[in-house]
């Protein structure tokens, strides 16, 4: 089933002193893209949660954000003496004796170094790793609720052009052996035309030799059939159950190949109308499958 790339999810927690709140967001991208913004004391999971999202998640830029409110003691950073003292000792070096000096506490303990994360024990880490892992999966469930919602759309279109791309061909494949016949009337008209004040008489072995060339250079009908099947394949693909996007794209450009082949190959003015009209619906494919999973 055809999935959309653009989707939102998101998930919130509360537990005791600590509110959470998990976002999901994703656009499109060629590839599957994640980027993972965590507090510090949750930073050391980011690989495991970009993980959770290539697991549910095949393409896309995916941005994940969590938001920790806790107004527990335990929520302090831990204050560095030492570096503190060192930033005291340096500026009192650079200002002298000046009895004036002070120092600003909230700026001070905002350089670098100046606080850290307490260290996490292995009970507290594994706490953090089920509190991001569940609001992850709900925030995922949400997020593909979403980007399916939007495929089903997507699909809808995607079906309606390639409906229009078949009427199409069934013009063309209707038309193709007219054309034919009407070239071997004008030839042969044009022929009887310039020998008629001649005694010249008009060998049909050499018309239809030339009609049989003319036949040979036009012929579209492997151009048609391929076209076929990659509109069959095409359906198949959006039904499937594994995510179709870059298939789909690389079909869209194969049947964009074949109607510029049987327009370069044919001057007929009815089958050139036609091919405008597939190309046309095939570059709003392409457009569209950029969009999809």
């Amino acid at each position: 089933m055809i999935h959309s790339m653009t989707g939102f999810g998101e998930a919130r927690l509360e537990e005791g002193d600590r509110a959470y709140h998990l976002e999901l967001r994703s656009v499109n991208n060629r590839y599957f893209k994640p980027a993972t913004h965590l507090p510090d004391d949750f930073a050391f999971l980011e690989t495991e949660v970009e993980r959770l999202l290539r697991l549910r998640v095949t393409r896309g830029s995916v941005t994940l954000r969590l938001y920790v409110r806790d107004l527990s003691p335990q929520a302090a950073s831990e204050i560095n003496t030492a570096a503190v003292q060192a930033y005291v000792t340096h500026l009192r070096r650079v200002a002298g004796d000046d009895p004036h000096l002070t120092i600003d506490l909230a700026t001070l303990l905002a350089l670098p170094g100046a606080c850290q994360p307490r260290e996490l024990s292995a009970t507290e880490r594994e706490q953090k790793w089920q509190v991001l892992s569940r609001l992850t999966q709900t925030a995922l469930d949400r997020l593909i609720d979403m980007r399916a919602a939007e495929g089903r759309a997507l699909a809808e279109d995607l079906s309606a052009h390639c409906e229009r791309i078949r009427k199409s061909l069934a013009v063309v494949r209707e038309r193709g052996p007219l054309v034919l016949e009407e070239y071997r009337l004008r030839l042969h008209a044009r022929v009887q035309q310039l020998i008629a004040d001649s005694s010249v008489r008009l060998a049909e072995d050499d018309l239809l030799k030339e009609v049989s060339i003319y036949a040979e250079r036009s012929d579209i009908s492997e151009e048609l059939s391929r076209l076929d099947g990659h509109l069959q394949q095409f359906a198949a693909l959006m039904a499937d159950t594994e995510p179709p996007g870059r298939k789909l794209e690389f079909i869209a450009q194969e049947m964009l190949r074949e109607a510029n082949t049987i327009g370069s190959k044919t001057g007929d003015s009815t089958i050139a109308r036609e091919i405008i009209e597939i190309k046309s619906a095939v570059d709003r494919i392409k457009e569209q499958v950029q969009n999809a999973e």
